[in-house]
Order: structure tokens, then C-alpha cells, then sequence
């Protein structure tokens, strides 16, 4: 009884401080990638630490378990070959958990998404909440919480990875100044990014990059600038604020859809 005592006791203090190592381990050891800022790397090891930390866990429940139960006369001999044909006859069954978890292999080692990321897998997008070998975890706006099982996802749209860009069209009346809605975007930009509120998280100013298009009702703009990762949203809604407000000021139209009728004469 002493022994099994003794086993589930060292058995909780390695659960315990696992975390601790696995989270040293990780930081220590893993190369930094120098493209990435402080705070993606830090993503990026928190998604190792998660990972390595879960397996670790299991690992340590598995043997203190089968310590156990030789310590109880029960021969763990026969269970592990039990347990090695249940395995061999689970992995023909289980094609699609083992491709789940290849996938999981290769997109951690890989480095395509972390922990706290936004990302799309084709139709469905959201912030990164969880990720293990078998699946990733995202959360919509809604607040819905989709489970993507990893041998699913074809197509990884990372949004949050290095930097993000702010890229908005914008349509002014055929009758503006080019020149004057040109200054103004520009300053507007300027503005922002000189804001204290929002300095931090914007890293290139957002400022008129071309004239678009040519629509029915309005000359399309582009405008262009680079944000922190996940940022780019709360920046682009402050900047259309701030654009409608200087148009308004400055008498630039953002004109509705038109349409000319021609009426026929008898």
C-alpha cells in the first residue's frame, strides 16, 4: 500500500511541475524565428508549451496507472499486448484520427497558426483557442466555438501572422477634387497613426495608394496602411470614422448609387 501511495504521489508532483518544465524547455530550446515580434513568439511557444504540456500529462497518468496496477498482482503484461493488438486493429479503423493527428504534427512543426491567431479554414474563420494534435479550436464573432478536426482543413488563411494591412475602397463623387480627397486621406492617416490611443498598433500610416476603379456612381479609392497583428479591424472602423467626418468638413461626397432614365418622347 506504501508503494501505490508512494506511486500516486510522485505521480502528482511530476503532473504538477510538468508545466514548469515543459514550459523552460520550451523556452530555452526553441530557435527563435526572427521575423516574427516578441509577442507572435510568444504565441508560438505558448502553443508548444500547450501541446507538449497535454501529451506530458497523459504520459506520466499512463505509467503511474500501470505501476499501480502491478503493485495490485494485476499482470500489466497481458494488457499490454491486448492493448497492442486493440491498437493495431484501432489504427485500421482509426485512418482518420491518425491523419488528424499527422496534419496536427505538421502544422505545429510547421509554425502555420498559434494560440490566439485568427485564422480561416476555407469558410470558417475565428480567433484560435485551443489547439491539440487532433484539432484546432476557433471562436467567431458570434461566439461560437468551432471544433476543426486537422486531417479537414485544406486551405490555413492566417490574418494575424508578421502584420496585417488595412486595405479599404472608398468612393467620392465624380465632381471631387482628386487632389483634395487625396490630402485629405493623407492627413487623416497621419493623424491616426500620430494618436496616442492608436500609435502602437498601427506600423505604416494609412494613406492613398491609387484610384481603383471607375464605378457607375463614384471613383473607387484605395487606401492602404499596416497594422499590428489583429489589429488591423479596430484601426480600419476608426478610420472610416474618422474619413466620413473630414468628407463631411470638407464638403467630399461619398455619393449613393445613381441612374440615369431616359424617358422616351411620342
Amino acid at each position: 500500500m506504501l508503494k501505490i501511495l508512494g506511486i500516486v504521489l510522485i505521480a502528482f508532483v511530476l503532473q504538477k511541475f510538468s508545466g514548469a518544465f515543459v514550459e523552460r524547455f520550451v523556452r530555452k530550446l526553441v530557435a527563435p524565428d526572427h521575423f516574427l515580434s516578441r509577442e507572435a513568439e510568444k504565441k508560438r511557444e505558448d502553443t508548444l508549451i500547450q501541446i507538449l504540456g497535454g501529451s506530458l500529462r497523459i504520459l506520466i497518468l499512463v505509467m503511474a496507472t500501470l505501476m499501480v496496477l502491478q503493485e495490485l498482482g494485476i499482470a500489466i503484461r497481458p494488457l499490454l499486448a491486448a492493448a497492442g493488438i486493440a491498437g493495431l486493429a484501432f489504427g485500421f479503423g482509426g485512418q482518420y484520427l491518425i491523419r488528424d493527428i499527422i496534419s496536427g504534427l505538421f502544422i505545429i512543426l510547421e509554425n502555420q497558426y498559434r494560440v490566439g491567431d485568427v485564422v480561416c479554414f476555407d469558410s470558417t474563420c475565428g480567433l484560435v483557442e485551443d489547439i491539440s494534435l487532433r484539432m484546432t479550436s476557433l471562436r467567431d464573432l458570434d461566439g461560437t466555438v468551432h471544433h476543426v478536426p486537422h486531417g479537414e482543413i485544406k486551405k490555413v488563411s492566417n490574418l494575424s501572422k508578421y502584420y496585417a494591412r488595412i486595405n479599404l475602397n472608398i468612393g467620392v463623387a465624380y465632381s471631387s477634387d482628386l487632389e483634395k480627397v487625396i490630402a485629405v486621406v493623407n492627413q487623416v492617416g497621419k493623424e491616426l497613426a500620430q494618436d496616442p490611443q492608436w500609435k502602437e498598433s498601427i506600423t505604416k500610416p494609412p494613406q492613398f495608394l491609387r484610384v481603383d476603379d471607375f464605378a457607375d456612381s463614384a471613383i473607387i479609392i484605395k487606401i492602404l496602411g499596416e497594422t499590428k497583428p489583429i489589429k488591423q479591424w479596430d484601426v480600419a472602423g476608426e478610420l472610416r470614422m474618422r474619413l466620413k467626418i473630414a468628407f463631411d468638413r470638407e464638403g467630399i461626397e461619398i455619393p449613393f448609387p445613381q441612374r440615369v432614365i431616359h424617358q422616351a418622347t411620342s
